[in-house]
């Protein structure tokens, strides 16, 4: 079984291979008070990425490695700048299953392969304090690099490694990097010793001048030179498909695809954390899969729609198996506070136990049916089918426009369809037509929400008010919502206590206090939309 350890570190570059180290006397950093020579570990690693480097693209890097005292395979995931999280597993022949499903978002069916070996001669150090307790490791590394694939080149350098303690204050290592500058070293410009091995060892590009092709003869039928046409109409919009994804946003395509790229991306680095059980990060993901599936159709007049329609229909299955979990956590937590929440009196039977026992039997189960799904065939058929509409957009006329009034438009059309909705529910009488009209309410807020997010780079501060509202009214009708889910859990349970001779009594007060929930948003959504309505879309 794989266990994780944060990682907090700095890399500075040292002198050249075989050249004197010039670590200063690190006594002098405040805090520490002996630092102690713990010898020299020869480490042997080597490196797994696919043919076309995949995981290294992405920061992220797997190992087999021998000596020192973690041997074993390690992979490690970025968090931030100079922080990761390092998962390690057993030593073993092959890659351990645990760690392949956890790049399995970034690999997909390609083979994890050797692409690089390196022997480090790790000379360490503790920095401790008056007590003796662990503030830093700090170790000099010799290293040689060999390219396994891809060429067949090698290297050798010399680096300098900080590793905050665990637990320990980041604040520290500005104080030994004060100190190592003083020395004259500076930080390192690779982000890990895989990725400076890479470099270093890379296939030098020829610089010899290709022939040019021979121009074709023109033959084009009249149907090419109608497609021509068409396709000029759209070629400012289509920059952004071969551009740089860095570059910056100038039609309303850029700016749409720049969300939908930006949801990609964090679907694919969610995946890790969910099959990890990070907390929060089933929601975030999903989140994410809503948050595409709303562009796709709010923005149907800048990204066609016969094309993107069945993408969303995936993201709209992929977004409810990862609602089973998230619904469940979110019913779970909200009943124990309920429940928490009731005098003592007021709890006849084993309310807690049985509330616990369904919840792990759901958790289980669900937890189980969402891993299933991302090791499954239809899940990443789905992360290839985005790929490739991020790298090939389908690219209507409207998107090689500028983005103010094509991107406004798309928001107020959203607007409009939320008061609608809202109208429809406060001329219902409380029940459950209204608790309908309610949620679909708050569906069409959180699209127009992210409609508006896409919004804000290009109309400000109007858009960005527009989130803020919003998500204030998804906030109200998001409690209505729990209410009715709620309630309908407790009726669940109830029937069950009830079915084993138990006091059903409990749950009646709880079913009554989220009547009571729920009457109090009913009652507040006029003020809160009346609000929203003086202000207006953008």
């Amino acid at each position: 079984m794989a266990d994780t350890k944060r990682e907090i570190e700095r890399k500075y570059e040292g002198p050249p291979a075989g050249g004197d180290t010039p670590l200063p006397d690190l006594t002098d950093v405040p805090g520490v008070s002996r630092v102690i020579d713990k010898g020299v570990a020869e480490l042997d690693a080597t490196y797994y990425d696919t043919a076309d480097q995949r995981l290294a693209t992405a920061s992220l890097t797997l190992r087999r490695r021998t000596g020192g005292d973690d041997a074993g395979w390690h992979l490690k995931l970025p968090v931030s700048e100079g922080v990761r999280d390092e998962i390690r597993a057993p030593l073993s022949d092959s890659v351990p299953d645990d760690l392949t499903a956890l790049v399995r978002s970034r690999v997909r069916e390609a083979e994890l392969v050797p692409v690089v070996h390196l022997l480090s001669a790790r000379d360490v150090r503790h920095l401790v304090d008056a007590s003796g307790t662990l503030l830093a490791e700090v170790s000099v590394d010799r290293v040689r690099a060999e390219r396994l694939s891809g060429g067949a080149g090698s290297a050798e350098w010399t680096e300098i490694e900080v590793e905050l303690a665990d637990d320990g204050d980041p604040a520290f290592l500005d104080k030994v990097e004060k100190k190592l500058r003083k020395a004259g070293l500076r930080r390192s410009a690779s982000a890990s010793k895989l990725a400076k091995a890479l470099e270093d060892t890379a296939p030098r590009k020829s610089t010899k001048p290709e022939k040019p092709e021979k121009p074709e003869k023109s033959g084009r039928s009249g149907k090419e030179a109608k497609g021509e046409k068409a396709t000029k109409a759209t070629k400012e919009a289509t920059d952004a498909k071969s551009g740089p994804p860095e570059s910056a946003p100038r039609t309303a395509g850029d700016h749409v695809l720049a969300y939908v790229r930006a949801q990609r991306d964090a679907i694919v680095e969610l995946d890790p954390a969910v099959r990890r059980d990070v907390p929060d990060s089933v929601h975030r993901m999903r989140v994410a899969t809503r948050r595409l599936r709303s562009t796709f159709r709010s923005y149907g007049k800048v990204l066609d729609r016969t094309v993107t329609g069945p993408v969303g229909d995936e993201l709209k299955w992929l977004a409810a198996e990862l609602g089973v979990d998230r619904d469940q956590e979110v019913l779970t937590e909200h009943l124990t506070a309920a429940l928490d929440g009731l005098p003592s009196d007021l709890i006849m039977g084993p309310v807690q136990a049985r509330l616990d026992t369904w919840s792990g039997a759901r958790r289980s189960g669900s937890r189980q049916r969402l891993i299933a799904v991302l090791d499954g065939r239809r899940y990443l058929d789905l992360l290839t089918t985005l790929d490739t509409l991020v790298a090939g957009p389908p690219l209507l006329e409207a998107a090689a426009k500028e983005p103010e009034k094509v991107i406004a438009k798309a928001v107020r059309k959203d607007f409009k369809k939320v008061a609608d909705l809202v109208g429809q529910a406060l001329e219902l009488s409380p029940g459950s037509e209204r608790d309908l009209a309610m949620h679909d309410a708050r569906k069409k807020a959180k699209r127009t929400r992210y409609a508006a997010e896409t919004a804000t780079p290009v109309l400000g501060e109007p858009a960005a008010e527009l989130v803020k509202s919003m998500k204030s009214l998804q906030t109200l009708l998001g409690d209505h919502q729990d209410s009715v889910m709620v309630r309908e859990t407790l009726r669940e349970l109830a029937a069950e206590a009830q079915g084993a001779d138990e006091n059903a009594f409990t749950y009646g007060v709880l079913y009554g206090r989220e009547e009571q929930r729920a009457a109090a948003v009913e009652a507040a959504l006029p003020g809160e939309w009346e609000a929203i309505e003086d202000k207006g879309a953008v």
